[in-house]
Parts: C-alpha cells; structure tokens; sequence
C-alpha cells in the first residue's frame, strides 16, 4: 500500500502522478475504516482527500502555514504528516485530537475548532513574513459555509486589498455558489490556470518593461483585460477580484492532477489569490453521500453498511425541539433561528412544520442574535437555539442589541458544560450568559425541567433576554421536575452542603449516597436560576450549615461558584469552609464526558473528596 510509506509531506511530493491517485483511494478506504471504530468527522473528510494531498505535493506544512477553517477536515491532513498510527485514538482522552493543534505537530498551524477565521489568521502570518524578513507561504482553506460568516468577509476585504502574497481556498461543497458560476466561467478558468498561460503572462511582463514605454503599455492591456474579464464572467468571481483577489476556478475538487497545478500557479502569483474548489461531501463512500449531515459528525458505524451501532437515545436537544413545536402551536408569535444547526439543535421537526417561521442565518451567530434583537422589538418571541461556544461570537449583539432595550428574547443555549471529544474548541464553559445585564440563566438538570423552563421563557416571562442552558445528550441520574423556585433544597443534611446545578444534579446525589455510608449527612442544594442568584432563597437553603462546596463544569472565573461564594460572604452567612470544584483555569482537552469529570473531580467520587476535604 501506498498509504504504509507515506510518512511526511515530503513522500507525497516524491509519488508519481498515478500514485497520487492511488493514495486518494486507499485514503478514503483507512478514514472509513478508522472513523468506523472511534467516530468523528467523515463526511467533511472525505470531500477533501484529494485536494488535501495537492496541497502536500505543493506546500511544505513544516514552514508553509495552512489555516484550516473550523478544522473538522483535517484528518487527511494528519494522516500525511507522521500521525496515521495514532487514529486508533482519535478524539479519546490523551490521544489525537479531531481538530488541528499545534502541540501535536509542527504541521498544524494553528488551532482551529470555529468558523470563517481562517482568512484573518491567514493574513496576519503573512504579514508576520513580510515583516520579519521570513521566506514561507500562507494558504486558507474555507468552506462555502464557513463564508457566510461575517468576520470571513473582513478578512477578504482586507486580505485583498493588502497585496500580501497568500492564498484562499474556497472549498466549496455546496449548491449555492454553483449555479452563479456558469460554463463560461469554468472555460475560462481553465485557461487562466493553466501553468503555462501564467509562464507566458510573465514573460509577456517582463519584455514589455524592457520597452521605453512598457510599463504604461503593460498596465493598459491589464485594465482592458479586467473589463473584459468582468463584462463575461458572472457576479461570483468578480467580487473576489474586486477585493483584491486573482481568481482562480471553479476547480474539480477531485482531480488531483489538476488541483496540484492550479495550487503551484496561485502559489507563484505573488498576490492575493482566491482558488475555488468544488468537491462533493462524502465522496468516495456511499452512506456518506447519501447522508452528509448523518456523517458529518458520527458515532461509531458498521462500515459495510453505514449503519451507527449505538442506537440514538433521546436528548435535551430532541426534547427542546419538540417542546418548541408545542409551544409555536399555541402562540403564533414563537420563532425559531438557527446557524447552520438545525439537526443539531433538534429543530428539524419545527423547521417542517412552521417554515415561514424558522430562520437558519448560516455560521452567523451574531447576526442571529441582532436579527433576535430586531423580531423581539417588533413583537415576535424569537427563540435562538445555538451551542453555546458557537454564541460566544454574538456577545456584544447580546449586550447591545436585547439587553440594553430588554429585549423578550430567548436563547436555547445547547452543549453547556463538558462535550466530550470535540475538546478544548467546544466545551460549553464559560459563564459569560451571566455577566450581561438584565439576563435571566435557566439551568435544568431533567428533561422535564427543560420542558417547564422553555415554556416559562417563552410564554410567562415577558421582559428581558431568557437563556435556557442544558447539556450535550441526555439525563444523567436525575429525572425530577423541580424547575418553577430558583432554588431547591434537594436532599437534606446536616455536615455539609453541596450547591450545584444543571446536569451534575445526579453526580452531587450519588455523591451524598457514598458520603451517608461513611456517616457524613449532606445537603444537596439545586439552582435552578443561576443568574440572577436568589440570595434570600440560597441563604434559607444553606442555613444551619457551615461548610460547603460549589460545584459546576464551568471554568473557575466569573461562574457561579465565585459569585455565590462573594454573596455568602456579604450576607455574612456565617459559612466557615467554602470550596470550588469545577473545570479549572483552562479549558479541557477531549476526552469522554465521564472521563473529563473524573479528572476535574466532577463526578460523585470527586465531590465526595470534596465534602471531605471541607471536613477536616
């Protein structure tokens, strides 16, 4: 097998043409077979297999920068640069991450989890080159997708217009930017990509600046070029080239003779330059092909069938969707948005059943929000449903464009707290919901907290943004519906106290189970609003108890554990030992979501140690 002797970047360089073809296929064979066992992100990954070998066999990833955007495509790209042994612990705790980072390899250069980045990360290394005296290249790869984003045009403005030697490769797997490109515009790229037509265009250059007047003449052939160029090809390649971009395609994705020389001419252009790459999501695998959004991010699978062998258990995302369903019957002012999620989110269900009321705005989450902002003030109930690391780039729409004017919006805020294999790029854990002025943060821990609190957000409170947040999968030990007081006294106890919320509920129950076999009687205290607190409520709940400890899968700063450990203190509850647990000062690496919490001390034996530890 080809596959066997590729050990670097540099044996890809040495395969023959027919080679190269070769190794496409046994690739897509080893993702398959690999992905079968761990999981993880197969269709995106078969779609670039061949022009992640063309970028290989024209860039050296050891020097060269290659921004992958979101980086869920980068499996291919580790296999090619020393890490294929590793893919039997792809996304486990301590083995090969699904995402790009710069820690396992030199070849990875930067760390990519989100999307329409890559452009701006982009320009900035090539900037770095220009102005520290460095000799490297610098490509982007970004899907259709990840451009609609807003920050991916900002960084094409800028880009273009910097004249910075560099290059953007729009992998586009989509429907919407084909039928804007025609057939005149495929022949045409055609020509202007080919390597020779870029070898004359040089020559052609240089001999006429050799002439008196060369230099005038060479730049007024260029500008009637570009008229002409623009008065036939259609709207699409132009506004890259209005930018500043040379454009280049569309290019058959899948043709990896044809990628590697398109790649070599945009490298040697020495300017900003825009290749577009039409591949097909799944190729090469038909259940993929079939079901894109399935393999998009997938469980383990039977890879002679496609079937996942673990059958789909219901969810918090399932039960929001069909509760929101519920509730748009009741009240025609319900709307739901999405970016880019509605599978994901649970709200397929609601898009087919009230399409003139479901908005999905694309990788666009604060535009999302502000459109929120804009539905809320003019009398609808918009209900946002987004995971909540993808919200983090609608914070300052969320301050500026709901909470200022209170604004009756509502955030169904999906995967909080710890996801499991995606890492460090998607874990829920930063509790910024709470810092925004006049924001209302439900936590249920069941699914029928998560029932009563959605139709609370979104039919009884009336002034104000609403945010509901729950976890990634399903309930965890604890089915009990106690979602309507801010605060619930759980188990009685008389030693200690744990506070905690949301999906730990169950952990901090068993927890008091192995803590009343060793004779410690623990309180277990349930939040089930976590901003604002309800200090009265909080104080009544701990009162007679003097040690406690605070326990959430957030990290440490500006979560709820610091802020209720300040209101104890200026309450004067008279709390002699309070302690933290929760996910640290940093955000932690992949890992299943049980293994995660053993580790942070989240899970019941660690909150047990915990309680212990407060009692000495």
């Amino acid at each position: 097998m080809i596959l066997e002797t590729i050990n670097s970047p540099a044996d890809v360089k040495r395969l023959s043409e027919e080679d190269a073809v070769r190794l496409c296929q046994e690739l897509r064979r080893f993702l398959v077979e690999q992905v079968s066992r761990t999981g993880g992100h197969l269709a995106s990954n078969l779609g670039v297999v061949e022009l992640t070998v063309a970028i290989h066999r024209v860039y050296d990833t050891a020097s060269d920068r290659l921004v992958l955007d979101v980086g869920h495509q980068c499996y291919v790209h580790k296999a090619l640069t020393g890490r294929r042994e590793l893919f039997g612990t792809l996304r486990q705790f301590g083995g090969l991450s699904g995402f790009p980072k710069p820690y396992e390899s030199v070849h990875d250069a930067f760390m990519a989890g989100h999307a329409s980045d890559s452009v701006s990360v982009a320009l900035g290394m090539a900037r770095a080159r220009t102005l520290l005296g460095a000799e490297y290249q610098v490509a982007a790869v970004i899907g259709d997708g990840a451009l609609g984003g807003g920050l991916s045009f900002e960084g094409l403005n800028d880009a273009g217009g910097s004249g910075e030697p560099l290059v953007v490769i729009l992998n586009d797997n989509g429907m919407s930017i084909d039928k804007n490109v025609g057939g005149l515009s495929k022949h045409l790229s055609r020509m202007r990509t080919e390597p020779e037509y870029y070898a004359f265009k040089k020559k052609y250059r240089k001999a006429l600046e050799k002439l008196p007047a060369g230099r005038t003449l060479y730049e007024w052939s260029h500008e009637l070029k570009t008229a002409l160029k623009k008065s036939l090809l259609p709207p699409v390649s132009t506004v890259f080239e209005d930018m500043g971009f040379s454009y280049m395609g569309p290019v058959d994705g899948h043709d990896v003779q044809r990628l590697t020389a398109v790649l070599r001419a945009a490298r040697e252009a020495g300017r900003p330059v825009l290749v577009h790459v039409h591949t097909v999501k799944g190729s090469g695998y038909e259940p993929a092909l079939r079901e894109p959004e399935k393999f998009h991010g997938v469980g383990a699978f039977d890879p002679a069938t496609g079937q996942v062998q673990q059958p789909a258990q219901e969810t918090f995302s399932h039960v929001f969707g069909e509760t929101l369903r519920q509730l748009a019957r009741q009240d025609g002012r319900v709307c739901a948005i999405t970016a880019a999620m509605a599978d994901g989110t649970g709200l397929t269900g609601f898009a087919g059943e009230f399409p003139r009321r479901f908005f999905d705005v694309g990788i666009a989450e604060g535009h999302g929000v502000a459109m929120a902002g804009g539905m809320a003030k003019q009398g609808l109930i918009p209900v946002f449903a987004v995971y909540d690391s993808f919200l983090q780039r609608g914070y300052d729409m969320l301050v500026q464009d709901m909470a200022l004017e209170k604004l009756h919006g509502v955030l169904a805020v999906d995967r909080c707290g710890l996801v499991g294999a995606d890492g460090e790029t998607h874990h829920g854990c930063l509790d910024y919901l709470s810092q925004i002025p006049g924001m209302t943060v439900l936590a249920p821990a069941s699914f029928a907290e998560l029932r009563r609190m959605l139709r609370r957000a979104v039919l009884d409170m009336t002034t104000g943004p609403v945010a509901v947040r729950y976890p990634r999968g399903g309930e965890d030990g604890y089915d009990g519906d106690c979602g309507d007081e801010p605060v619930t006294v759980l188990r009685q106890g008389t030693d200690a106290a744990i506070v905690t919320y949301g999906i730990l509920t169950g952990q901090a129950l068993r927890a008091a189970e192995l803590l009343e076999k060793e004779g410690v009687s623990l309180r277990v205290v349930k939040l089930n609003r976590v901003a604002p607190l309800d200090g009265d409520g909080i104080c009544r709940a701990l009162d007679g108890v003097k040690r406690v400890v605070a326990a959430e899968d957030q990290l440490r700063a500006g979560a709820v554990g610091e802020r209720l450990g300040a209101l104890l203190l200026e309450r004067g509850a008279g709390i002699e030992r309070y302690a933290l647990r929760n996910a640290g000062e940093a955000l932690p690496a992949q890992g299943s979501t049980a293994q995660l919490r053993h580790v942070l001390g989240l899970d019941a034996e660690g909150m047990a140690q915990a309680v212990r530890e407060v009692l000495k």
